[in-house]
């Protein structure tokens, strides 16, 4: 009987056996790549969490607007974002622009050289922050001068006595990226709204009535008020 069928034939070149190798699983690698996509699910939903007081607070206030609700102060849809100005104090020094994030801000802008117009807003300046009553502590005072013209010493005094208060020097080019006068209006003829965040969102009309911008003021103070606190 010949040989089994098993046998190579003779003369065959024989063929090299091949094994093939699996990779083995590594636990240690599956359970690392497990906490990573659970550490970024949670940072999302921590995120979430803080972010959804300030979106809710705007959505209720720009989106869902109540019957009969009047502003009196223009809003600004959409806000205008703080841009990086080039902020000075009155004496040279540099001011980052994201210091004037944290509170709710009154700005005033123009020259140096402070008209009556320009008095009269500064005054309503201060009169609207005492009017808020305790939540007066969530507002600061801005006055941005826009030329290298030295306010009146007196002047500059009663600003910066009246507390919670910044003078500063900004670019009037890089500014106009940021506040913006009514159509056939100076810049200097308005006084600007701004939230905590650096969004220019309201402008008040020129001569104001104080009354009418203190409601507009007192809205906007309710509607932030799960987000935003007193102090930068």
């Amino acid at each position: 009987m010949s040989g089994s069928n098993s046998s190579a034939p003779a003369g065959a070149p024989l063929e090299p056996l091949g094994l093939t190798v699996h990779s083995m699983p590594r636990p240690e690698v599956d359970a690392q790549a497990r906490r990573t996509r659970s550490g970024r699910l949670k940072m999302l939903l921590v995120l979430l969490a803080c972010a959804s007081p300030v979106i809710a607070s705007y959505f209720t206030y720009f989106v869902i607007r109540p019957e009969g609700r009047n502003n009196y102060a223009a809003l600004v849809e959409p806000p205008h974002p703080l841009p990086a100005l080039a902020l000075r104090t009155l004496d040279g020094r540099t001011v980052p622009a994201d210091t004037l994030k944290g509170q709710w801000l009154l700005v005033v802008a123009g020259s140096g050289d402070c008209d009556a117009e320009c008095q009269k807003l500064l005054y309503l300046q201060r009169q609207l922050r005492e009017m808020t009553g305790r939540e007066r502590v969530r507002i600061d005072k801005l006055w941005l001068l826009t030329d290298d013209r030295a306010p009146a010493p007196a002047l500059q005094q009663a600003v910066l006595d009246a507390g919670a208060a910044q003078i500063l020097r900004a670019d009037a080019a890089q500014l106009a990226q940021w506040l913006q006068p009514a159509p056939g209006e100076s810049l200097g003829a308005h006084l600007y709204i701004v939230d905590p965040m650096g969004n220019w969102m309201m402008r008040a009309p020129t001569r104001p009535d104080p009354s009418k911008l203190k409601r507009d003021l007192e809205r906007l103070l309710r509607a932030s008020a799960s987000w935003d606190r007193e102090g930068r």
